[in-house]
């Protein structure tokens, strides 16, 4: 079995709104697919990324699916750590505790420093 300190770690950071292109749908899917080949990824949610994270998001009249029932099936796919840009969710006025998904918010030194500890940044 492989050790999985030699794995290459990825940070997918997530910029894009949910609604206005089909980059943020793209990016959770490469996050999916790099886990599904036991990967080491995570996620960061940055400026308007933070948006994603909205509760009860409804795509229905866009035609396109929300991207809520994706997000809160991260964990099925070995994906735990998911980061949020503090200063978005505050501009944002997000209530991280009823995001679909569990996040630590980290302030812009925190984030230059958890993108220093990864091999791949995947940003989208």
């Amino acid at each position: 079995m492989d050790d999985p300190g030699d794995k290459m770690r990825t940070l997918v950071v997530l910029r894009r709104t949910p609604y206005g292109s089909s980059l943020a749908k793209a990016s959770i899917d490469v996050a999916f697919a790099s886990a599904a080949f036991e990967q080491p990824v995570d996620l960061l949610f940055l400026g308007d990324g933070v948006l994603q994270l909205y509760p009860n998001q409804d795509g229905h009249a866009l035609g396109i699916k929300a991207l809520g029932r994706q997000l809160a099936a991260l964990p099925l796919y070995g994906i735990s750590r998911v980061y949020v840009d503090s200063e978005s969710v505050a501009r944002y006025r997000l209530d991280l505790s009823r995001a679909p998904v569990d996040s630590i918010a980290l302030d812009a030194d925190g984030v230059r420093q958890l993108m220093q500890q990864y091999d791949h940044l995947l940003g989208f």
